[in-house]
């Protein structure tokens, strides 16, 4: 098959996420992908592209990895599936195990559900039933931070911050309560983000003495709103958080969807703030891009206030069919084996120092406004102005010659806007790293040009 006869197919069938897809019928025509191997992606006439963003985030440890496809191919003679409603099986319950044991201290029931916006639909309602059933149903608001994206259904879209994805919905959303990001990106000269970020909890500080009374749950991001453009803040924002969450009676929900299983440089984000959440939700890492499998993790507390006889209607009532799935638990248990027993957390420093020093020559170039990096996420935000970070109209797509530069250079490199990120898997070489830092540098330069 020809590139060429896949993408024909297609658009005559598949509409695209994310995506205007008239883009792809002219300057953005799709690529198709035959295969995946390592960190490396191959379409159907042999050219090749390193997959730079971990195929949106989920991608941890190679394509085709031996490990995780034995851990399936085992799985699938045993169980495909069954109902997590009045039955169990051995691999639910064994990464249940795990993940109480690898995430911090307290967080002692799991709840499965699809994917990330279905964990924050979860973690929403329970919430909200918790303080019902302990007879606060006043309590019935949540607060999110500036620039923020929890996902795209609709509980999840209410609580994101980032226009772009929002606006046209707005009619359908439930009301949220936003306090200002504390995103480094805004600090003042001299100021450093640790001092910014205390700055900026002030605020919320005010809006939960004032409204805790309404206010269910706060809904964080830990160190990194991805979607909103890989801004980056410093992990004191949610130690705060966290002393005034307990002062005020009001739940935290830390969305780890895109930061958790080692992104950060830490195996989970809040470790880094020293904190337990309330309920952490966790996808996209837990099946190392495999299969779509999410969870939320909660504590004692929380579950206990659903525990009763059945005629008092406390019980959380919420499922989805694939609820749980063996195959996606086995294939997140092979997931965590690597983590164990190939030192990923110690290799990645390694890594992620590379990165920093492979795009260290960009800090002095007069388009690139901020370079911002936890771990191994790493991002060059493009600007029109230096001095001010005035950024480039959002109309000129400028990210978007960088991207099209890649695919030249056999690399995947998908903007957000007008910032050029790295968020590799994390068996990547330094070689490949730094062929990346090359690449992006070419496509800045072709970016930024009048």
């Amino acid at each position: 098959m020809r590139n060429a006869d896949l993408v024909a197919r297609g658009l005559k069938s598949v509409w695209h996420p994310c995506t205007q897809m008239k883009d792809h019928e002219g300057t953005l025509p799709l690529v198709p992908i035959k295969r995946g191997e390592g960190v490396w992606l191959e379409d159907f006439e042999s050219n090749r592209y390193i997959d730079a963003v971990s195929s949106w985030w989920v991608n941890l440890f190679g394509h085709a990895n031996p490990r995780i496809n034995a851990a399936i191919q085992e799985q699938i003679g045993q169980l495909e599936h069954v109902i997590l409603a009045g039955f169990t099986h051995e691999p639910v319950v064994s990464l249940s195990e795990r993940l109480i044991e690898v995430t911090p201290e307290g967080l002692n029931k799991c709840f499965y559900a699809d994917n990330g916006s279905s964990a924050i639909e979860a973690a929403l309602k329970m919430s909200f039933h918790y303080w019902k059933n302990h007879g606060k149903p006043g309590k019935k608001n949540f607060v999110n931070l500036s620039n923020s994206y929890h996902g795209e259904t609709l509980g999840a879209l209410a609580l994101g911050d980032v226009a772009l994805y929002k606006d046209t919905y707005q009619p359908l959303l439930m009301e949220v309560m936003t306090a200002p990001s504390p995103d480094a990106f805004n600090k003042e000269p001299g100021e450093t983000d640790e001092e910014y970020a205390l700055r900026q909890f002030e605020a919320m500080d005010a809006l939960l003495a004032e409204k805790h009374e309404e206010i269910c749950a706060v809904v964080v991001e830990p160190l990194i709103q991805c979607a909103g453009g890989m801004r980056m803040h410093h992990p004191i924002y949610h130690t705060k958080l966290r002393e005034a969450c307990d002062k005020y009676g009001v739940h935290l929900i830390a969305d780890e969807i895109a930061v958790g299983f080692g992104r950060t440089g830490t195996l989970f984000a809040c470790e880094q703030s020293g904190i337990t959440p309330d309920f952490m939700c966790l996808s996209k890492g837990l099946t190392a891009g495999y299969l779509p499998l999410s969870v939320v993790l909660t504590t004692d507390t929380v579950y206990n206030a659903f525990y009763d006889d059945y005629e008092t209607l406390k019980a959380f009532l919420h499922s989805h069919s694939y609820t749980g799935n063996p195959i996606g638990c086995a294939v997140a248990l092979a997931t965590l084996d690597i983590f164990r027993d190939d030192n990923v957390i110690e290799n990645n420093k390694r890594l992620s120092t590379c990165m920093a020093d492979s795009v260290a020559h960009l800090a002095d170039h007069p388009n690139v406004g901020d370079i911002r990096q936890h771990g191994m996420t790493l991002a060059v935000e493009m600007v029109k102005n230096k001095a001010t970070k005035e950024p480039f109209p959002w109309q000129e797509r400028r990210g978007i010659r960088v991207y099209q530069h890649a695919l030249t250079r056999q690399s995947l490199l998908r903007p957000l806007g007008n910032v050029v990120y790295f968020m590799p898997p994390y068996v990547i070489t330094e070689e490949q790293i730094r062929h990346l830092a090359q690449v992006a540098t070419e496509g800045i330069e072709i970016a930024v040009r009048d």
